[in-house]
Parts: structure tokens; sequence; C-alpha cells
């Protein structure tokens, strides 16, 4: 059986990896928006468990990540309707 402690120790790395992932790729959002929520989701489980920093900042990287790609498309989605395609 594995020990509580590398169950831990995995919650936190993951949390911390999938945040990184979000914000590195931020301009696509089929990989940025699901590895940002589940970043949150597992940094929050594992920061609310076990107390340690490294959640937090898995935590962090998955909103910081999931925001600027929600800020980028959002940004698009107004300027391509502001612009109304290029005719005046």
């Amino acid at each position: 059986m594995k020990n509580k402690k590398e169950d831990r120790i995995v919650s936190h790395v993951v949390s911390l990896v999938l945040g990184i992932i979000s914000i590195i790729s931020m301009m696509f959002w089929y990989i940025s928006i699901p590895s940002g929520i589940i970043a949150i989701v597992f940094g929050t489980k594992s920061y609310k468990k076990y107390g340690k920093k490294i959640g937090l900042a898995g935590l962090i990287t998955g909103i910081i990540g999931l925001s600027l790609c929600l800020l980028i498309y959002i940004s698009m989605i107004i300027i391509v309707i502001v612009d109304n395609g290029g005719y005046f």
C-alpha cells in the first residue's frame, strides 16, 4: 500500500505542474482551461488538507493561468464584435 505522505506530495506537485502548464499554454483554451481548473481543485484540496505552501502555489498558478486564458479570449471576442469584421 502507498504511504499517506506519498499521496500528499503527489497532490501538491500535480497542482503546481498543472498550474504552470495552464500559464504556458494560455493561447490554447482546450489545454489551459481544464488544466487550470484541475490545478485550482487540487491546490485547494491539498492546501486545506495539509497546509503546505506548494499547494497554495499550485492554486495561485492555476488561477493566474485560467484568468489569463479567459482574458485573452474575451478580449479577442470583444475586438471582433467592435471591429465588426472590418466592414464599415
